[in-house]
């Protein structure tokens, strides 16, 4: 009887084992992570169908991104990581010079509405160079889809409109960085895209701290803290020409499964 109840015992122990294992190489295995992004940007620049291009005034916003990525142990083939980002702005301006925009001609001392919305999905392909417990780096390509648009309205009645559309693509570096504070459950992280091209230049750069709220094996969750600082540097993109910066601080959540 006793022996038998020793037999139990180490059976179920070896069962518990197996289960606990399991989970660990199925994480180790493939990595699935889910986030969001929430930061209120201060956002200052010029637009418009020539360079130099007109400044105008702009309110701060509140702009969100989410994103998906999806690690695997595959060497050969890219993990793959996809993100929507908000980037809009808008405000009001008295130009003080007369200019012309999308076939209409704007006078001085006229009020105007100006919008961007600027808004972009990153396709990102990245190796993990450096995986463990303390340091991870990622590089990569991101393939940047910006699709919006850029418009001017005369405040008075019947007034006139303008609006330039945008979709293309930019080819851009991506980078990812974390390092670890052992036994504190922190870590400092920076990512960024970039790319350059004649006079037109576009970055999307971030920093932070970030906090591993649960560790279990099932999910792990983590929040982060930083700066986001992105620029559009535009030289005849789609009849635009650009230099938009968004700057701002941001809060996010992350949950890895």
């Amino acid at each position: 009887m006793k022996k038998n109840t020793m037999n139990k015992a180490a059976l179920s122990l070896a069962l518990g084992s197996l289960f606990i294992a399991s989970q660990a190489s199925a994480d180790t295995l493939l990595g699935l992570y889910l986030g969001g992004d929430g930061w209120r940007s201060e956002v200052s620049g010029s637009f418009g169908n020539s360079d130099p291009a007109p400044t105008f005034n702009f309110n701060s916003k509140n702009q969100g991104t989410y994103y998906i990525a999806l690690e695997h142990p595959i060497p050969v083939l890219p993990n793959i990581r996809l993100a929507h980002n908000q980037l809009q702005a808008e405000g009001v301006t008295l130009i003080d010079g007369q200019f012309s925009f999308a076939g209409e001609e704007f006078t001085v001392n006229t009020s105007v509405r100006n919008q961007v919305d600027l808004t972009n999905t990153d396709v990102v392909l990245y190796y993990e160079i450096l995986d463990n417990s303390v340091v991870a780096l990622d590089l990569g390509l991101n393939g940047k889809h910006i699709k919006g648009y850029a418009s001017l309205e005369e405040q008075a009645q019947d007034g006139l409109q303008g609006e330039e559309s945008v979709s293309q693509w930019l080819p851009m570096v991506y980078v990812s960085s974390k390092v670890g504070l052992p036994l504190t459950g922190l870590d400092v992280f920076a990512q960024g895209s970039y790319v350059g091209w004649n006079d037109s230049r576009m970055y999307d750069l971030q920093a932070g701290v970030g906090y591993e709220v649960v560790d279990s094996l099932t999910v792990d969750i983590r929040l982060k803290l930083g700066y986001r600082a992105v620029n559009l540097r535009l030289d005849d993109f789609d009849n635009l020409y650009s230099n938009l910066d968004f700057k701002g601080v941001f809060a996010g959540v992350e949950l890895h499964f």
